[in-house]
């Protein structure tokens, strides 16, 4: 199958591609954008087909090597688009883009289509607003062994270009949902997942609870913090100890310590013994 060859920035797919940076657009199609060979590679890993692939060697770093992929698409059946370097640049969201942008579909899922194991370690991310914040959870999940991540009264959605950039692609890797608050603390209750929630309110530090078994760690919008509703469903209420000035540390930061205090005490447990 030949490739469609694009030259002009104003050829209407490439509108169409710009079109998906916003969340209207994207919630209409069920389709998202995936920027960047390395974003692109880990999706395909995951299993996640593209519906179209845009690429110009021109702007890959290594074209021998990854006009492979390109070539892996293709015999799947999906279009690929071969663009000239001045229309995949005004077609690109990002600066410097490595020549690859694919339009895949969105990810759309609720508590309800989420199957995890009787120990789960589990992440809920209550109104985070940044993109870039969910995106940096998701990469500390997926290398950590986080079953799954839910977005509860989610701000934005998890198809945003700058969080699927901020990911490095593993919002396709790590199992994703969106649910209301209500539902998500429901249906952790439902698998007697019990909840750790961060704030500064509380003198139990984090390193002293129990997260060897079925755990959500539970962090809030970087303003705000959670809300009362999850306060009072938490289990434990733990805080980070802070000496300096700063009253507050980044939502992902906080969310990466607690999760790889869950992975230490998990890993000492199938630790072997020393003789």
């Amino acid at each position: 199958m030949a490739d469609l060859n694009i030259t002009s920035p104003s050829n209407p797919r490439l509108k169409a591609l710009a079109s998906l940076r916003r969340r209207r657009t994207r919630e209409e199609t069920g389709q998202t954008l995936i920027e960047g060979y390395e974003e692109l590679t880990l999706a395909l890993d995951a299993g996640v087909l593209p519906e179209a692939l845009y690429y110009c060697p021109e702007l890959m770093l290594d074209a021998a090597t990854q006009t492979r992929v390109v070539d892996e698409v293709r015999r799947s059946g999906v279009d690929t688009v071969l663009v000239s370097r001045a229309a995949f640049e005004k077609a690109a969201y990002r600066e410097g883009p490595d020549g690859f942008i694919a339009v895949v579909p969105a990810v759309v899922r609720s508590c309800a289509d989420l199957d995890v194991g009787p120990k789960a370690l589990t992440v809920l991310c209550e109104g985070v607003e940044k993109p870039g914040n969910l995106g940096a959870m998701l990469r500390t999940a997926d290398a950590a062994g986080v079953e799954a991540v839910i977005a509860a009264d989610p701000v934005t959605d998890w198809g945003n270009p700058n969080l699927v950039r901020a990911s490095k692609g593993t919002v396709f890797s790590v199992r994703v949902a969106s649910d209301s608050t209500a539902a998500t603390l429901a249906w952790l209750d439902s698998r007697g997942i019990a909840l750790v929630a961060t704030t500064p309110d509380t003198d139990l530090d984090y390193t002293d609870v129990d997260y060897t078994g079925p755990v959500a760690v539970a962090v809030g919008a970087e303003k705000y913090g959670l809300t009362d509703e999850v306060l009072a469903h938490a289990a434990y209420k733990v805080r980070i100890p802070m000496v300096g000035k700063a009253n507050s540390l980044n939502v992902a930061t906080s969310a990466a310590i607690v999760i790889y205090e869950a992975v230490r005490q998990r890993g000492a447990l199938e630790a072997p013994l020393s003789h």
